[in-house]
This record gives structure tokens, C-alpha cells and sequence, in this order.
């Protein structure tokens, strides 16, 4: 069995910068564990995997490369990419269905997609959770949660200062670890995020994380157009705006590989 692959850096305009993804086009499920398998053989943070369900709507599933995850942002943007550019789709816009619902992508004519995402503003916490600051190795602002810890610090310094425990940090029961700082120069806020409980020690570029960002900075900021930058080595630039309690985020996407997976009789 052969079966298509894309690798696909999201968040970007440029190779070699934003978010890796990996990008398999299937026209029925294969079976759960061997998507799995597929993801850790990739050693990606995240493979999509997409399925037609007519016109321009799709399902759509994301693995790490030790589980399954509810919601992917940047292999969102990848998988969009590959229909826009690689397989030819005609419309306006995309609809893949999730287990965080639907998610809608457009494609704007300056090359940008804007994801549509559910908003997940995260909550203040009344105490730290137990090993957060042994994990973290540092002391923040704040912590609130939604899926995931949201820590916030004074500036991007600390945040990029940051060099957290991940033995630690996978122990927490959260799947990701969010820090976040004011941004300068025109970007209003910075993030990393940090998920070795998912086998992803640090993402580059995290879709998902800024569904809680963006509802967060715009009410900190009282703004509902934000820019954002996730300052991970690779790095990534976001447009972000809260509308109603969707997310948007957009952002480039550039293709690195196209291939095929020979996986021989399943």
C-alpha cells in the first residue's frame, strides 16, 4: 500500500522555519493504530491525516507521535495547504470536522489562511498545581488553564529564559504547558509551549495554544486584532482576532517534501 505524504512547514512564509507537519490525504480510515505508528515513525510534532466527506467539507484527525490529540493548529493549515495547492480544491473555503468540531479554513489572495477555531479562554487557578514550579523551573505571574497550563510572565525575556524540567512538565495532568509574555515592536504577545506528555517536547508553532492566547491577551489587552509571535527556535508569526467566542489565526504555509509511505498489505 502506498500512500501520499506531504511535509509542510505551517506559520511560515519560508522553509526550515514555523511548524513541521506531515500530511497524509487518505480516502477512508486506516485503522487507529497504524495512523499512530505512521506519526511516530514521522517524529513530527503532529501527522494529519484528512478524509473526504463530499463537496468542500473533510474529517480530519491529528496524532503526535505518541497519541491522539482533540485539536491541531498548524497541521490544520498544512492539511489546508496541500488541498489548496497540491490537490487541486476550487473553493472558497474548507470545512474539516474534529473532535473539536468543525473548523473552517479559508485561503486569502496574499497567500495567508485564516483557521477558525473554537475559543477556549483560560481560567485562573486559586493554587499551583503541584510541581509546576519545580517543572517550570521558574516562578510566573499568574497561572490559569483551560486544556492546557497557561503561565504568564513579566516579558519575552523570561519566557525565552525558560529551560523547564520536561520529566516534570510531562507529569503535570495537563497536555501542554503555555508561557506567555507581552510582546514589543509591534507584536502584542510571545508564547512557547512545552508538551513531552505528548511526546512533543517543545512545539515551534501551536495553533491549538493560541485558542486559549487570543481570548486571553484580547481581554488583557482590550483588543480583538492581535499579532503574535511563538518564539521557539524555529519560530512563527500569527494573525490572530477573537470573534464571538471563535478564534481566528492565520497565517503562511510552504511545502519541504512530497512523497509516498510504503507500508506494504495491511
Amino acid at each position: 500500500m502506498l500512500l501520499p505524504l506531504y511535509q509542510i512547514d505551517a506559520f511560515t512564509d519560508r522553509v526550515f522555519a514555523g511548524n513541521p507537519a506531515a500530511v497524509c490525504p487518505l480516502t477512508e480510515w486506516l485503522p487507529a493504530e497504524t495512523m499512530q505508528a505512521i506519526a511516530a515513525e514521522n517524529n513530527l510534532a503532529e501527522t494529519a491525516y484528512f478524509v473526504p466527506r463530499g463537496g468542500s467539507d473533510y474529517e480530519i484527525r491529528w496524532f503526535t507521535p505518541t497519541a491522539e490529540i482533540d485539536l491541531c493548529g498548524h497541521a490544520t493549515l498544512a492539511s489546508a495547504h496541500v488541498l489548496f495547492r497540491h490537490l487541486n480544491f476550487q473553493g472558497e473555503q474548507i470545512t474539516f470536522h474534529s473532535k473539536s468540531g468543525p473548523l473552517r479554513v479559508r485561503h486569502a489572495a496574499d497567500g495567508r489562511f485564516t483557521l477558525d477555531f473554537p475559543s477556549r479562554p483560560p481560567q485562573p487557578l486559586a493554587t499551583h498545581p503541584t510541581g509546576l514550579l519545580d517543572a517550570l523551573r521558574a516562578t510566573p505571574l499568574e497561572v490559569l488553564a483551560s486544556r492546557d497550563l497557561v503561565v504568564l510572565f513579566n516579558s519575552e525575556a523570561e519566557v525565552l529564559a525558560l529551560h523547564p524540567d520536561m520529566a516534570k512538565v510531562a507529569e503535570l495532568e495537563y497536555i501542554g504547558v503555555i508561557a506567555t509574555a507581552p510582546g514589543t515592536n509591534g507584536i502584542d504577545f510571545v508564547s512557547r509551549f512545552f508538551g513531552p506528555r505528548v511526546g512533543v517536547p517543545e512545539d515551534p508553532v501551536t495553533g491549538s495554544a493560541h485558542a486559549s492566547l487570543i481570548p486571553f491577551w484580547a481581554g488583557r489587552l482590550g483588543k480583538t486584532e492581535l499579532r503574535a509571535r511563538q518564539v521557539s527556535a524555529r519560530g512563527g508569526d500569527l494573525w490572530c482576532e477573537l470573534r464571538q467566542d471563535r478564534a481566528l489565526m492565520s497565517g503562511y504555509a510552504v511545502t519541504y517534501l512530497k512523497g509516498e509511505i510504503e507500508l506494504g498489505e495491511l
